[in-house]
């Protein structure tokens, strides 16, 4: 601790650095009765806190080594503060990006004079590639997390929110990617107020340090999801993790969702509009609030980023609803009759509907995919108990991916009963989603893989703004061919998912005489 507190102390973060203020956000603070700080790391010249970690390094560095440059693998906010920390030295700046990377980012990290190398789908490809380049051409490698001089530059956030509070919190909430945030922070604030409780919080689907602090050892995951990708790392830093262990006192996952709500919750306080990662510390925080039912605390989050691709918002926008219990998707079945839309209607009563989505395809049975606005979870279950009093069959989709991400924008016919005459032998349809990176050829190469006798029965793309676009793809496979098609999974490098036993796809797509 001793070493890394003076680290911090001694770090040179403020020649491209600002003090970020840390302002009560009125509005959640009234709503969660608990008094909310939001840290406002994205108010930095590069919308990130990445700017300190990267300076202090390169300031750290011989006049031998800045004369030979340095290099970097980034998908974005630790890019853009190597390249301005690298035009403020005056020295060489080589940055590896995926190929995946929004243009966006990448305009950004070349206006500051970076060469950039664009390698790979993702980030660990880029990164073999800039250590690959590092070694050919002499430069120095500027670790995204876990550098001691990194973390040191991190950890001036630490610093600064000791400095700003008159009394210590009960509670901050921190981003964690591959540490660095988390470890300076930590360490910092662990050695001057060791009560403060130190909580980090990953994305459900990238719950690297957590799965690691629960085995109790570094692990690496074979797959992670990539919607808060400022944080989507397989495998935290040796030096992170072991910070981790000593001044982290619990992790916390979220969803996709709850991060859409988050920033719709910052953006309401602010006006200010974060990137996922910037607002997982948020809505890790008011999981944990729900999660312990905590009042009248003081709670610090860290808002860390705001480098959101203009794409997104619309993704953010639909999700935010739901993620904060406003809204709920339901599949409903209903005897196929007159009057029963308008007795369907009166049910709701006066709530607001998102969503309204039929057409005939059954003379006994109408299925209805229904949005509905609500109050919170509470309203919830009562606007599900109440169809069910009216012998309505429903179902709560809004959990299913498959339902929020496809299917209801799908709606419009089921699948004809097949046999000989229509596909020329009994075949069944497997439904699978995939995530395609988002690069030129990507969907033609996947397409192209195909057998020769599928025929694909549906088909449905959506992005969300990401360097990923998702895909739901049907396919009329004999029972014959079944090993091919494992095969043709195996050959495949894109994430997946089988949906065939998914309950949302019978009701909507499945063959016509599901019920």
């Amino acid at each position: 601790m001793k070493d890394y507190l003076e680290r911090i102390l001694r770090a040179r973060v403020y020649d491209v650095a600002i003090e970020t203020p840390l302002e009560l956000a009125l509005h959640l603070s009234s709503r969660l009765k608990n008094k909310i700080w939001l840290k406002r790391e994205d108010l930095q010249s590069v919308f990130s806190f990445k700017l300190r970690g990267a300076y202090n390094k390169m300031a750290s560095l011989s006049a031998d080594d800045l004369k030979k440059g340095v290099i970097a693998s980034s998908a974005g906010n630790h890019a853009q503060g190597v390249a301005l920390a690298a035009s403020r030295l005056g020295c060489r700046a080589v940055i590896v990006m995926p190929v995946t990377t929004p243009k966006m980012k990448v305009r950004l990290v070349a206006a500051h004079a970076a060469e950039v190398v664009l390698c790979g789908d993702t980030y660990d490809e880029a990164y073999k590639e800039a250590r690959r380049l590092e070694k050919e051409q002499g430069l120095c490698f500027v670790h995204p997390f876990d550098d001691p001089d990194v973390i040191a530059g991190q950890g001036t956030v630490g610093l600064e929110i000791l400095r700003q509070l008159s009394a210590p919190p009960t509670a901050i909430y921190i981003a964690v990617g591959g540490g660095g945030l988390i470890g300076g922070v930590s360490a910092y604030i662990k050695s001057l107020w060791p009560e403060v409780e130190i909580i980090g919080v990953e994305p459900a689907a990238a719950a690297t340090m957590t799965r690691s602090l629960e085995v109790g050892r570094r692990i690496k995951l074979e797959r992670i999801g990539i919607f808060a990708d400022g944080v989507a790392v397989k495998e935290v830093g040796e030096n992170t993790y072991s910070l981790a262990t000593k001044y982290v006192d619990s992790m916390i996952t979220v969803s996709t969702d709850e991060i859409c709500a988050a920033i719709k919750d910052v953006f309401e306080d602010t006006r200010s509009i974060l990137e996922p990662a910037g607002a997982l510390a948020i809505a890790g925080m008011k999981a944990d609030i729900a999660q312990r039912k905590l009042e009248n605390s003081s709670l610090v989050a860290i808002a860390c980023g705001a480098n959101i691709n203009f794409d997104r918002l619309r993704f953010v926008a639909e999700r935010a609803e739901l993620g904060e219990d406003r809204e709920v998707i339901l599949a409903v079945v209903v005897p196929e009759r007159p009057g029963t839309l308008q007795h369907l209607c009166e049910i709701i009563g006066e709530r607001n509907l998102t969503e309204f989505s039929y057409r005939m395809s059954d003379p006994d049975f109408a299925k209805i995919l229904l949005g509905v606005q609500t109050s919170g979870l509470e309203d919830i279950h009562q606007v599900i108990e109440t169809l069910k009093v009216a012998e309505y069959s429903c179902l709560d989709l809004s959990k299913n991916e498959l339902a929020k991400r496809h299917i209801r924008y799908m709606i419009g016919g089921h699948l004809p009963e097949y046999g000989t005459s229509l596909f020329g032998g009994e075949r069944q349809e497997l439904i699978y989603r995939f995530e395609f990176p988002e690069r030129p050829g990507a969907l033609l190469q996947f397409v192209s893989e195909l057998y020769p006798t599928w025929s694909i029965s549906t088909f449905h793309y959506r992005n969300d703004g990401a360097d990923v676009g998702y895909v739901v793809v049907g396919v009329l496979v004999a029972k014959s061919e079944y090993i091919e098609w494992e095969n043709f999974l195996k050959r495949i490098s894109y994430r997946y998912w089988d949906e065939s036993d998914n309950q949302v796809y019978d009701l909507f797509l499945g063959k016509s005489n599901s019920k």
